[in-house]
């Protein structure tokens, strides 16, 4: 319900953006140096200022690196999306015709999204989409699976 997160870099003395869900002003996130660079740079930092050392970066490279590093994690997370998407479309093509129990889970201009539990997997309420709210229970029909381009097609049952 937050939406993605994103790195910010904020100079020495001033007040970070913190972090909302957790209500914090000084917040830094690190998880396994050994694999992920903006736990690198973090731990660097760290490093540095637990030594007394200057920063190991300026602040205008800092700036640079939280937006390479915030543009790469979405560019994984639009891959992981697409990978997942074509994986359940793959999954429910033998089950074309299917009724499934679903609740609506995205209603916008670009169409009404559900999920089902079984197998647990979003997507699009291609008919049938009238009058309905998000959190919506409804019954919906399997009517067309793409792996390739990751799309599930509902329709209310």
């Amino acid at each position: 319900m937050l939406g993605p997160g994103e790195y910010v870099a904020a100079a020495p003395g001033s007040s970070g953006l913190g972090h909302f869900g957790l209500a914090v002003n000084d917040y830094a996130h690190s998880t396994a140096p050994n694999r992920r660079f903006p736990d690198l740079v973090t731990q660097r930092l760290l490093k540095a200022a637990l030594a007394g050392d200057e920063p190991p970066y300026a602040l205008a490279t800092l700036d640079a690196i939280a937006r390479h590093c915030t543009l790469q994690e979405d560019n994984a997370n639009r891959v992981e999306r697409q990978v997942l998407k074509a994986a359940a479309a793959f999954l429910l093509r033998p089950r074309m015709g299917q009724r499934f129990d679903a609740i609506v889970t995205g209603a916008a201009a670009k169409g009404t999204f559900v999920r089902i539990a079984s197998p647990m997997v979003e997507g699009r309420l291609v008919r049938g989409a009238e009058g309905l709210d998000l959190g919506d229970a409804l019954a919906v029909r399997l009517v067309d699976v793409d792996g390739e381009r990751g799309y599930i097609d509902f329709e209310r049952a």
